[in-house]
């Protein structure tokens, strides 16, 4: 069975992005919401989901740690890392880029197109 993973410290956030992408239940996607960085890389140690969408800013790690620390274990090479942040600059892009992110995504987000990012990355559809 695919997982994702959403991790976002902002309730309104995490709210929006489980009804956007609950749809993936229905495909067999098991779906998993964490509300900061460190409960997201706990849960990615524990559940090793398929996709994790990532919020940059959150407590107890940011997101740039999170995905690097992914990045830098083998047992976790395969999860797919998408930064999902209001922080758009290209040195925030490179940042992203250099702690290994799959996809970097800007809020204010596209529910359909992060749908479909999502059924991308999980291999459906």
């Amino acid at each position: 069975m695919p997982k994702l993973l959403i991790a976002d410290d902002e309730p309104h956030i995490r709210l929006l992005l489980t009804q956007t992408l609950e749809a993936l239940e229905d495909e067999g996607v098991e779906l998993f919401v964490e509300p900061d960085g460190q409960a997201a890389l706990d849960r990615i140690r524990s559940e090793r989901p398929d996709v994790v969408f990532l919020d940059v800013m959150m407590p107890r790690m940011n997101g740039f740690d999170v995905c690097a620390a992914v990045k830098a274990d083998p047992d976790l090479a395969h999860v797919q890392v998408v930064l999902l942040t209001a922080k758009g600059q290209e040195v925030d892009r490179q940042k992203g880029a250099d702690a290994g992110a799959d996809l970097y995504l800007t809020k204010p987000f596209d529910p359909d197109q992060l749908f479909a990012t999502a059924e991308r990355l999980l291999g459906l559809g």
